[in-house]
């Protein structure tokens, strides 16, 4: 049937992948292609732009073909988030690195802001604790060094690359930290507190519509319209459909989001825009997949051996507080450190892999008691196909964890609004066990304790 699929490109941190999607949500075709990361200074991480693009054309070339293109109605393009981009306005080219969503070489920026009493007026207006995470103090980093240049996010590099427009997608202006998140618009008063120049900034668009159509630069794309766009997390929340509006969701990658619709008054967590007009409130976790990676590679493992080994251990009384560049929800503390405690001359790797596993469940489960009581957790994300952290998880947090069968829920949640459709989706249940899990939550909370550094900007 001609002029039915929606290709979906969601660029994420580690790889960019395509799907093309048909009216009842089945995936007919992928392709995908990886992007470098490098880490040229302890807590710098950067990728290029160009790879980054180079990368949306690979993996949308391997993905159409073979497929006739008169049956392509739209393109979604779901991306990371807080990545900051700069480019030259004359030439279109990057002029410097992208600065990763987990680099922190602009705390300094952040620091002076907080010694001048501006975090609070900070957190009030974008709906974000002051933290190096977001974009604008790495925006301000950036035009630091190139003067009179563009800049934005991931998602409108790639808009401006494919199209020629300055643009940046409502949710995605969220979390730069210059959006007044309840106007939605750029803030004056935050832009002057950065010293980001509106010039510099691209033009906040919502979420779906006539977002450009794309030029002969997109290769095989050419020709075709753009029709949503999504940050990766809401993207992941959309594709849960009905489902979200009684639950939290949590995105297990690399770091992971733990993402509700709706506000809540609380500092310690995210108020954001989902899509369009909608808001939520987010927790964001900096290191889960994260943490298995670094701990296989400590230990000369694969991430899957970490996992069999949690599987067949208790932690027994050992904790591992991923604190590598501090901590983010609900603890917003940049001065924290990673830590392993309760060792012994007894202690396993097995035990350690189950403590890396267990951190990721205790770091969930310190934002849901944040966001306030949920009917289930809806997971998805690549960590969340471990059914040892599920178990954990529904344990924890005392509720059933649904876990989408389905993969790739980024993809499939902006080729779902791209299309105007949002098929069902189903899923796997982890309920919780019989047992009082009170004593494992004190332990961890004396764990991450005992990793902070207590300091006039933590919020708890």
């Amino acid at each position: 049937m001609p002029d039915d699929l929606v290709l979906a490109i969601d660029q994420g941190t580690s790889s960019t992948k395509c799907l093309l999607v048909d009216p009842a949500g089945a995936v007919v075709a992928s392709g995908s292609a990886a992007v470098p990361i490098r880490y040229p200074r302890p807590g710098w991480v950067e990728q290029d732009a160009d790879e980054i693009l180079g990368s949306v054309l690979t993996a949308a070339a391997s993905c159409l073909d073979g497929v006739g293109r008169g049956r392509v109605k739209a393109v979604g393009l779901s991306t990371q988030r807080e990545s900051a981009v700069v480019w030259d306005k004359r030439t279109g080219r990057p002029a410097g690195p992208v600065l990763g969503w987990q680099d922190q070489r602009a705390q300094p920026v952040c620091d002076a802001l907080r010694a001048k009493g501006r975090a609070s007026r900070v957190r009030d207006l974008s709906g974000l604790p002051l933290d190096p995470m977001f974009s604008a103090a790495k925006l301000r980093w950036l035009l630091d060094r190139t003067p009179d240049a563009a800049v934005g996010t991931v998602d409108s590099w790639l808009v401006f690359a494919l199209t020629g427009s300055h643009r940046i997608e409502s949710g995605n202006a969220s979390r730069t930290q210059l959006l007044d998140v309840r106007a939605g618009s750029w803030s004056p008063e935050l832009l002057d507190l950065f010293g980001i120049p509106s010039t510099a900034l691209p033009e906040v668009t919502p979420s779906s519509g006539d977002l450009g159509v794309i030029s002969e630069r997109g290769g095989v794309l050419a020709g075709l319209p753009i029709t949503a766009v999504l940050g990766d997390s809401h993207a992941a929340l959309y594709a849960h459909g009905s489902q979200a509006a009684g639950g939290v969701k949590v995105t297990y990658g690399t770091g992971s989001s733990v993402m509700r619709l709706g506000a809540v008054d609380d500092p310690r967590v995210c108020l954001t825009v989902a899509w369009n007009d909608s808001l939520a409130a987010e927790g964001n976790i900096r290191s889960s997949g994260a943490t298995v990676a670094w701990l296989a590679a400590f230990l000369g493992l694969s991430a899957g051996q970490i996992g069999q080994l949690a599987a067949e251990a208790s932690s027994d009384g050992v904790f591992l507080v991923p604190g590598f560049g501090g901590l983010a929800a609900p603890w917003w503390d940049d001065t924290a450190v990673g830590l392993i405690s309760g060792l012994t001359l007894g202690s396993t790797p097995a035990q350690v892999a189950r403590a890396a596993i267990e951190s990721i469940a205790h770091q969930v489960t310190d934002v849901i008691d944040v966001m306030g009581p949920a009917d289930c957790l809806l997971a998805d994300g690549g960590a969340g196909g471990n059914d040892v952290l599920m178990q954990i998880q529904a344990d924890l947090t005392g509720v059933p964890v649904r876990r989408a069968r389905t993969t790739n829920l980024s993809a499939l949640g902006v080729a779902f609004l791209a299309g105007g459709r949002t098929p069902p989706i189903s899923y796997d249940e982890f309920r919780p066990q019989p047992g009082v899990f009170s004593h494992q939550r004190d332990a961890w909370r004396s764990a991450v304790a005992r990793a902070r550094t207590p300091h006039d900007g933590s919020i708890a």
